[in-house]
């Protein structure tokens, strides 16, 4: 590894195995990629192991640390492995059971009885506390602040110090849950409480109740891990600013963070949604499809336009979250994906996991079922000693077993068919994945370029690629710890809104321009805390639009700079083409129906130099590899990825770095890019 003089920003992804980093000489723009153990019972511990190991390694001292841009998981494991606080939800007289009766949505259209609702607040802590407003925010009736007291008796009398304010059409007018807010903290000093007005003031109760209790009972978690972090960093003499990822691909304080941990729960994938992002640009391709592979899950986001898609509204294990996130599909396909031949004689290909622990039979620690990387390693795509670039060596023994029992005995398949069936399997379900992805929103694959990354996601995206019909995929530099490059990139990011409905129309914009103008001060007044200069702040106006009588909207940009009726029309206009290319249907005659107004209020943060890279002068294979190839085995020539010069490389070809197989199938041809990424293309 070079030596880093400094001045150095530091990006650390946390994931369940390893803590991924990737520093930054920001004198240079050189970049060095760091794996260091994951340590469950404390993330913090392995990040700063992580951090302390890249700086002997690279030569840079703490001090010389600027910032540092740090992905976790913390907030999703808790609510996946409910490590949660105990919560009480108060919310309007009436409405206690909104978490249950839900949105009678049934996965299974055709059963009798609806799936089990995931309850995290159970009904004995739920309470309803007299007022009410209507859909304005005009009150109906006062609150009633002698029962909102005897509410906090019982919620103190129980020992629970995490409640959640959540009343209805508290959207319209906050003043009630304010208030109700400032009477839980006189009667239960020292709890924590999240009011689903602050964390998500947007119309419908289910989705606003929902997101309130998940930030709620997240908030001593995220908090303690703050608090961890803090300590850990003091310890080691570390004082460089630290910004926590978000589920929107921005960053935030580790106090906001704190306050607001629902915004935290996709902080890991976004980086790598980050990341493609930030390729679109430097490689002047504005349309990719991203695909993460690491050993469990297989992630799909996409960059339309130069920019990544948000949505706003996801789910966390059968919990909505009503908050701006980007769009990612993940299913259950990665190298320790198990197969499995069923009483029919159907091969299927996970989402079942060998996980690290035992993981596939090829890591010799007891597994022995037939993966996606058994099969790897039976068709020779893998090099047993230069698995994690030497760190760990395979075992092909365990793999060809495992595939011969798991597979082609149950199918009557020679080893080499089994093998290479599981991994079409394999690759087929990842290309759906990808095409619904596409097709879900009018997208022809055609028109994108494949980036793939993570640990496996080399050895399959050029065939993803030819089953979508896409004629290009980029290999982008150091994929194992892609998503931490991308956080490099990010920016503070506030997400705001406003629901009103009210018709689209010229008498609507007196409303909507002061609702823009309420959002834009308050934006700015959050950027100002996190003491962003005004140079460095801008403002992202967007409409959610819908025609009347739908449960759904869409989402539309709006002018940043002056809101009028042309500012709206043009909205409205771009609400009608959007609609016509996902749903294949528009009304342009029609006048659709302003649902909320939103902000993203953004503090740009200095951004890394391009990174130098150069070919290498000339180009020699370190070996050849008998790898099974159609129906056939030959001998196909494997490089080093640092010694590959600017010639196109034409496949069969295998390309090895430390993280990371790249697989170039015949009829394919790669090219290295002046940024160092290679692009791999065949002919159409």
């Amino acid at each position: 590894m070079p030596a880093f003089a400094g001045p150095v920003r530091i990006a650390v992804d946390i994931g369940g195995t390893f803590t991924d980093l990737q520093i930054l000489d920001e004198t240079t723009g050189e970049t060095a990629a760091h794996k260091t153990p994951t340590t469950p019972g404390d993330p913090s511990e392995g990040l700063m192991l992580g951090i302390g190991e890249a700086a002997r390694h690279l030569g840079f001292p703490l001090s010389a640390v600027t910032g540092l841009m740090h992905g976790t998981t913390i907030a999703t494991n808790a609510v996946l492995e409910r490590r949660l606080a105990r919560g009480a939800l108060v919310t309007t007289a009436g409405f206690e059971d909104v978490l249950e009766i839900g949105r009678h949505v049934r996965r299974e259209v055709y059963s009798r009885v609806a799936e089990p609702r995931t309850l995290l607040i159970p009904r004995r802590r739920r309470f309803g506390v007299r007022e009410r407003l209507d859909a304005t925010g005009a009150i109906v009736t006062p609150l009633d602040e002698a029962d909102a007291r005897r509410i906090a008796g019982a919620i103190r009398a129980a020992g629970i110090d995490v409640v959640v304010v959540a009343l209805l059409h508290a959207y319209a007018d906050p003043t009630h849950e304010e208030r109700l807010a400032a009477i839980l903290r006189e009667e239960i000093p020292g709890c924590h409480i999240s009011r689903s007005s602050a964390i998500s003031p947007e119309i419908r109760e289910f989705e606003r109740t929902s997101t309130a209790v998940l930030n709620a009972l997240l908030m001593p978690v995220v908090a303690s891990y703050v608090d961890r972090l803090r300590e850990r960093t003091r310890a080691a003499g570390f004082s460089a600013p630290i910004y926590l990822v978000q589920s929107n691909g921005g960053v935030t304080t580790p106090e906001v963070a704190a306050e607001e941990p629902a915004r935290l729960l996709l902080s890991g994938p976004s980086g790598g949604a980050l990341a493609a992002e930030t390729l679109a640009t430097a490689l002047d391709r504005p349309n990719l499809v991203a695909v993460d592979m690491g050993g469990t899950s297989f992630d799909v986001s996409i960059v339309s336009d130069g920019r990544t898609r948000l949505v706003t509204q996801g789910e966390i294990d059968g919990c909505p979250v009503r908050l701006p996130m980007i769009e990612i599909r993940t299913i259950g396909a990665g190298g320790g994906s198990i197969a499995a031949v069923d009483a029919t004689g159907r091969l299927t290909v996970g989402p079942a996991s060998a996980g690290a622990r035992p993981g596939p039979a090829c890591y010799g620690r007891g597994g022995r079922l037939a993966t996606v990387t058994d099969a790897n390693l039976v068709l020779g795509r893998l090099d047993p000693a230069f698995f994690l670039g030497g760190a760990m060596c395979l075992d092909a023994d365990a793999a060809g077993t495992a595939v011969a029992e798991g597979v082609a005995g149950p199918l009557g398949l020679s080893l080499e068919a089994a093998a290479a069936g599981l991994v079409a399997v394999g690759v087929a379900t990842m290309a759906n994945a990808t095409r619904l992805s596409l097709f879900e929103k009018g997208l022809d694959p055609r028109d994108f370029a494949v980036v793939s990354f993570g640990g496996a996601a080399g050895l399959h995206a050029a065939e993803v690629a030819e089953a979508l019909g896409a004629p290009t995929v980029i290999f982008p530099r150091d994929p194992g710890t892609l998503s931490a490059w991308g956080m490099l990139f990010a920016d503070i990011v506030h997400d705001l809104a406003r629901s009103r409905l009210v018709p689209a129309t010229a008498e609507a914009v007196p409303l909507l321009a002061a609702l823009v103008t309420a959002l834009r001060v308050d934006g700015e007044a959050l950027l100002a805390q996190d003491g962003v200069s005004a140079a460095d702040r801008a403002c992202r106006f967007a409409l959610d639009l819908r025609y009347k009588g739908q449960a759904y909207e869409i989402t539309v940009p709006l002018a940043e700079e002056t809101f009028d009726a042309a500012a709206l029309a043009e909205a409205v206009a771009e609400f009608h083409r959007r609609h016509q290319a996902q749903y294949a249907h528009s009304d342009p005659d029609a006048v659709p129906d302003v649902v909320t107004v939103r902000l993203s209020a953004v503090g740009h943060l200095a951004k890394p130099r391009p990174r130098p890279f150069a070919a290498a002068a000339t180009r020699a294979a370190k070996g050849r590899r008998r790898t099974w190839v159609g129906d056939a085995w030959i001998d196909v020539p494997v490089f080093d990825r640092d010694a590959l010069d600017a010639a196109p490389l034409a496949g069969p070809a295998i390309v090895e770095e430390p993280h990371s197989t790249l697989w170039l199938p015949p009829g394919w041809t790669m090219t290295p890019a002046a940024t160092g990424d290679l692009i791999a293309e065949r002919p159409a």
